[in-house]
């Protein structure tokens, strides 16, 4: 069965997830890339180092943020959202916003990449030590879907 997740369902997984996807586009390609955040209710924050992802939201900072929790093939919930980027250069803004990257519930196992700094797992005194750009993808507009299939069919190819 398919079906489209209320507005508090598209929130939790948002909430619940610490792994999705932006869609960008400027001069002409499109770019889809993965990338950890956090959400706060209103806004996506991200951190990474330079690179096309940034070079095209600063050129268009129009973008799409995909989230999923996929059970299996037969099971799955799905979020898309469109919002704007901002960068967050401002030391104070920056710093609240790393504090929200910071107190994220971490998978147990992650890859280096999603660590915010030598201090990994804890949060460095000052955040200034944490280099990179911080931004947040500020959502105006949410959907949610999900298939749930209480009898999976199984493919099997007899030899």
């Amino acid at each position: 069965m398919f079906g489209t997740l209320t507005e508090q369902e598209t929130e939790d997984i948002l909430k619940r997830q610490f792994l999705g996807r932006i869609g960008c586009h400027a001069d002409s390609m499109t770019y889809v890339v993965p990338i950890s955040y956090a959400y706060d209710g209103k806004s996506v924050y991200c951190h990474t180092q330079e690179g096309m992802k940034i070079k095209m939201m600063r050129k268009n900072p129009s973008v799409c943020f995909e989230v999923d929790n996929l059970e299996n093939m037969a099971t799955w919930k799905s979020v898309i959202a469109w919002g704007k980027f901002e960068e967050i250069t401002e030391s104070a803004q920056r710093d609240q916003a790393l504090k929200i990257l910071l107190s994220r519930v971490y998978p147990f196992v992650s890859s280096k990449k999603m660590h915010l700094g030598v201090h990994w797992p804890f949060a460095p005194d000052d955040t200034n030590e944490i280099k990179g750009v911080v931004f947040k993808i500020v959502l105006h507009q949410k959907t949610g879907r999900f298939e749930v299939n209480d009898e999976p069919w199984y493919y099997s190819k007899s030899i």
